[in-house]
């Protein structure tokens, strides 16, 4: 089946954390971690929508700027997420620019930061208009882990350890739908973009024998209907939904581990920061990092069926091959019936 999203490593593994994450058949792609983006290009830029930051050290936020630098002047609204102290590093960054001349701009451009903090969320909005100033008090709503709620899809955000509070997330589509192209076809139907509409209608709480209408490429008024369970039989497969996790910089600790076994659960991918090998674990402790055979042990017992280690340290500049064979002995170790 083809999976409804994309994930790729911004960078390689000695450089900058950052997973983008683009959509099927959707000028839209969000972004988990805000290092170096340099190596994505404009457009893929102009795609984002969310973006997820798992704590506000350098290699993990510094691109923000080239962010900000692209969108500004544009019709949009970007949504930024980060750990508890995410506004005042946010405010910061806003406050070393001057912003005199953004009054020239006809499109409106905002941002809308949150804060993730164990038991409330606080939120505010900052306009381009209003030179990025915002004189209200934060709003607050409830913390409940879950950060962005879809028809088709939900991300996830659990608070983990690195001697601050660090955030890993996850993406995951509710199910799955293919389309039986074949049979699409000798129904009298285009392939065309209302496959999208009637995958959107699955996801909605819609009823069964609702009617869905369908105007192909072909027809120039009416077109045809169809009860949507009944299309639904015919031209789709449902499996179940794709599932991303991100887990970055964290301690190697019992409450680190027990969290993110469970948060990645059975993921069909995971990504998970991997920065020595197990020779120097006890610099790995003392920076709050995982080693290599650390990450493949969780990845492991998480039950991902895919993960990748990424956030190499410097040290290792041609022995990444040491660094993946540890993970995978780890992570072969916990699978083995």
């Amino acid at each position: 089946m083809r999976p409804s999203f994309y994930p790729r490593l911004v960078n390689g593994p000695f450089d900058d954390p950052g997973l983008f994450i683009s959509f099927m058949f959707e000028k839209r792609a969000v972004l988990f971690d805000l290092g170096d983006i340099h190596s994505l290009s404009p457009k893929d830029i102009l795609k984002i929508s969310h973006v997820f930051v798992s704590h506000a050290h350098m290699d993990h936020f510094v691109g923000f700027d080239r962010l900000l630098r692209l969108l500004l002047g544009r019709e949009k609204t970007l949504y930024l997420y980060g750990p508890e102290g995410f506004l005042s590093k946010v405010e910061g960054k806003l406050a070393g620019y001057s912003w005199d001349l953004v009054h020239n701009y006809d499109n409106r451009f905002a941002l809308c930061v949150f804060e993730i903090r164990p038991d409330r969320l606080l939120t505010r909005q900052y306009l381009c208009s209003n030179r990025f100033q915002s004189g209200q008090d934060p709003g607050k709503l409830t913390f409940s882990k879950v950060l962005v709620e879809e028809p088709a899809l939900m991300i996830s955000t659990e608070i983990l350890d690195h001697s601050i509070p660090c955030l890993a997330y996850c993406i995951k589509e509710r199910f799955h739908v293919n389309i039986k192209k074949e049979v699409v076809l000798n129904l009298g139907l285009d392939i065309g973009p209302w496959l999208n509409d009637f995958k959107q209608a699955l996801y909605r709480p819609n009823s069964p024998d609702s009617l869905f209408r369908i105007t192909t490429g072909n027809e120039t008024s009416g077109g045809k209907s169809f009860r949507l369970k009944a299309l639904a039989d015919q031209i789709a497969v449902i499996t179940p939904g794709q599932k991303v996790a991100y887990v970055a910089d964290v301690a190697y600790s019992e409450s680190n581990v027990e969290k993110i076994i469970d948060f990645a659960k059975d993921s069909d991918h995971l990504f998970i920061e991997a920065a020595f090998l197990e020779a120097h674990r006890d610099i790995a402790e003392k920076k709050h990092h995982l080693t290599a055979r650390q990450a493949g042990i969780i990845a492991g017992k998480a039950g991902a069926k895919q993960f990748t280690i990424f956030h190499f340290s410097p040290r290792y500049i041609g022995m990444e091959a040491l660094l993946y064979q540890e993970a995978r002995e780890g992570y072969e170790r916990e699978s083995s019936p």
